[in-house]
Formats: C-alpha cells, structure tokens, sequence
C-alpha cells in the first residue's frame, strides 16, 4: 500500500496559549501578521478561451521540485500564509508557485465565468503546462480552503491521470452545503459577510466592462452564501441553482478516488465547517491521510509562547514532508 511508504509530519500542532479557541486561530493571521518579504516574478499565462491566470514565482534553482500552491475564496499573493508559504518553501530549496484563480490576481478576468469551488479545468491547464515545461520535475500541490476543495476534487477527478506526486489540503470545506449553512450561524456570520460583501463589489465591478447573465440589482437580496450561490455562481457557470452547485462540486464525493499521497489537515474548531461533515480516516483510501487536529481554526494553527513571536506550523512543517513525499517511491 502507499501508506506504507509515506512520510508523516515530524511533530503535532500545539495551538499557542494566546490564542484559544477556533476565532482567535483563523483571526489572527489576517489582523496581526507581519508582511513577509519576499522576491517573486509573476507570470501571466494565457488560456485556450482567450481569458488568463497569474502566477507568482519564487526565484530559486529552476531544476527543483515545483509546489503549486492554490489559495481560498477571494484569496491572493497578498493572503497572509501566501508568501509566509512560499517563503518557506524557498527556504527548504523548493520552487514555489502561487496560483491566483481567475479575477483574483488584482485585475479581473475577461470572460464571463470566474471560479469557483468545483472548477478545476484550470488548475489543470497550469499543471499541464508546468509538466510539459519540466517533464522531469516532480510536482507538488498545496490547496488552502477553496483551493483544497478544487484540489481535492481534481485528484479524484483525474485519479492517476494527473502529473502531482503529493498534495496537501488545508481546512477544506469537503460539503460545500454544510459549508453554507454553518458560516450564516452565530459568530461564524461575520465572515460571511466580509466575504459576501468582497464577491458583491467585485461583480458590479465586472458587470461595467462585461454582459453577465445576472441582474446586479438583485445582489441586494443576497444576505448568505445559498443565495449568492443561487444567484451568481450557478448563472455564471452553468448549474441549476446552489444545491446543484453544491452536489457536483464537493469534494467529499470524490475522495475514495484519489490515488496519490494526499494530506488533509484539519481542525475540529474550524468556524466554517461543522464537525460532522469532516470525513473520517475510514472513509479514505490507505493514500490520503488525515490529521484532525482540536484546535487550529480555519488556516490557522499558530503556535508559539509568546504573541510577539508567533510560530506558523504549517509553514514549519510542509516543506520537509514535501520533501519526503516527492521523493519516497509509491
């Protein structure tokens, strides 16, 4: 079996004392990080249907290991674990790459269509291309929220036809219905509507310059992600309505088909899923590993005594288990 010959993260996330509680884990990276510095050429990369993607490299030796990293809903290279990652990455000699979806790279996109959570035609062009670039240079994912979710479902998707070698996903949201209905509740709303608002202006924003097929006038009536999704996402690109959009694009339903080493690292205090909708280890098959942890929050996982010098786990132990992962025989 894979599992046999996979590697596994050197030490367990301890949350750090200051920061208890699933809220003040997803919180604090936003509100208190400190900007990383960091060096990045950015690549503009044409698409089939005329409309383009933006990728931002790491300069580092052109011969080492790619990793892809995919980021969350209205994520950017200007997130705050986008470049603490890639910074890390480049530390540990690995080639990383950031992959803005579509309108998310500071310029919106030219066709009608975005992204979403269940698209990954383009998270396979950019992985075709990269391997037909370096045919011998192993490939490496890394999907944050959203981005685990389409990273998720393209594993599963494509089974072996696919050029990754291992992946990780981070606080996915594996049952995009159940996603939906915990975020319009108590504390958790407030993201909600941070993001809600985000996704409102950026498609009045678009609706200027391009013909939607929607009535921006009826963004007003959008008050949670199940009318969003039924309003904007489903007309945009081709469901019937948000439970369409929800059943096809999960990508809880498509796990038991992944064939690579995948890691799925999640917190059982993540404010955006509900406990009873993370998959357990007995519903994977003996390749994809998940470490459920009590705290974390959503991309969280912040560790460290003291608040003035706040450690990042995951950036601390990714890139040695990429290490290991690429390079240990399936």
């Amino acid at each position: 079996m894979i599992l046999r010959n996979m590697h596994f993260l050197k030490n367990n996330f301890n949350q750090a004392w200051w920061l208890p509680g699933g809220h003040f884990q997803t919180l604090w990276p936003s509100l208190s990080r400190r900007k990383v510095s960091i060096s990045l050429v950015r690549e503009r990369l044409h698409l089939p249907d005329g409309d383009f993607l933006d990728l931002d490299w790491t300069q580092v030796d052109e011969q080492a290991p790619i990793v892809l990293i995919l980021h969350g809903l209205e994520g950017s290279i200007e997130s705050s674990y986008a470049k603490g990652m890639l910074a890390a990455l480049k530390h540990s000699g690995l080639r990383g790459v950031f992959m803005h979806f579509r309108g998310c790279s500071g310029e919106d996109n030219k066709s009608v269509r975005s992204y979403h959570a269940g698209e990954t035609d383009d998270l396979d062009y950019v992985l075709q291309t990269l391997k037909q670039r370096k045919p011998f240079t192993p490939i490496a994912v890394i999907g944050f929220s959203l981005g685990g979710n389409v990273l998720l479902k393209y594993l599963g998707e494509t089974e072996k036809d696919n050029p990754v070698s291992c992946a990780v996903a981070i606080s996915v949201p594996f049952l995009l219905n159940r996603f939906a209905d915990k975020i319009q509740k108590g504390v958790s709303s407030i993201y909600q509507k941070h993001l809600l608002s985000i996704l409102k202006k950026k498609i009045i924003r678009k609706a200027k310059d391009i013909k939607l097929p929607i009535d921006v006038n009826q963004l007003d009536r959008i008050h949670n992600f199940w009318d969003f999704d039924n309003l904007v996402t489903a007309k945009l690109h081709g469901f019937k309505d948000a439970k369409d959009y929800y059943e096809k694009s999960s990508s809880f339903y498509y796990l038991s088909r992944i064939k690579q080493k995948t890691l799925i690292i999640h917190a059982r205090n993540d404010p955006f899923l509900p406990l009873d909708a993370i998959p357990h280890q007995s519903q994977l098959p003996d390749n994809v590993q998940i470490k459920l942890h009590q705290s974390g929050g959503h991309m969280g996982f912040i560790t460290g005594n003291l608040p003035w010098n706040p450690k990042y786990w995951l950036e601390e132990q990714l890139p040695s288990y990429i290490h290991a992962n690429l390079l240990a025989k399936s």
